[in-house]
């Protein structure tokens, strides 16, 4: 579904990604891991036109995204849940939710407000409430439920947990296992190894830019040294 390849960023004169390449399959969880500043955010914002490669090629469906605005990537189908939420402050949970609805391939059972409402019921009890007047949990759960209501392929996460009260993780961690299982394809960025070996397909660990390894969840848990070299603290 999503092939990177070869992919190589920069922000001006720095360079950012050295040959970047992975892939994400039809109904795949694929999790991006490494240490903070190893050029996770970089790959995702690549992929998504919010920092075009200079080299290497991003297909999805087969379809060059080379050169596309985010815009247009995003209505071929994939959808961003960034790292900090950007949740329209001046707007309620539901005109957040409603901006950018859109079931643009025909899904015959689309992702509608009711539905978002049924995966998180506190979004449910929020509808009214200005979206600065969310708690960082609900504005996450917020940030999926308006990503979905997009009816994408692939759904992107970048820290998909970070910062929130166990309660609220269990929460999410819960939502995007109940997406896994409706085939929806996923990648997703975050530091709950634990949580990410039991839900993903296949892991790719950055370190500096680069791919260092990839491999599946039985292969990452037999690895204790590579775990301890890439991603402790």
């Amino acid at each position: 579904m999503l092939a990177v390849e070869a992919i190589e960023s920069f922000y001006g004169m720095s360079q950012a990604l050295f040959g970047v390449s992975l892939e994400v399959r039809s109904g795949q969880v694929v999790a991006l891991l490494g240490r903070n500043g190893m050029g996770k955010t970089t790959t995702v914002n690549s992929i998504m036109g919010l920092n075009p490669p200079r080299t290497g090629r991003v297909r999805f469906n087969d379809q060059s995204l080379q050169g596309l605005p985010s815009h247009v990537i995003a209505r071929a189908g994939l959808a961003l849940v960034p790292e900090g939420r950007r949740i329209f402050p001046n707007l309620t949970l539901r005109e957040n939710l409603v901006a950018t609805a859109a079931n643009r391939r025909g899904s015959a059972n689309p992702w509608t407000v009711a539905r978002v409402f049924e995966m998180f019921p506190t979004l449910a009890e929020r509808a009214d409430n200005m979206g600065n007047a969310l708690s960082g949990g609900e504005q996450q759960m917020l940030a999926i439920g308006r990503a979905l209501l997009t009816n994408p392929q692939l759904l992107i996460l970048d820290e998909a947990t970070e910062g929130l009260a166990p309660m609220i993780r269990a929460e999410i961690w819960r939502c995007l296992a109940e997406l896994k299982s409706e085939g929806l394809a996923i990648l997703v960025i975050d530091k709950n190894l634990d949580a990410l070996m039991r839900l993903a397909d296949w892991h790719y660990i950055m370190e500096k830019g680069q791919i260092v390894w990839s491999g599946d969840s039985a292969a990452l848990t037999a690895t204790s040294e590579l775990r301890a070299r890439y991603l402790g603290v």
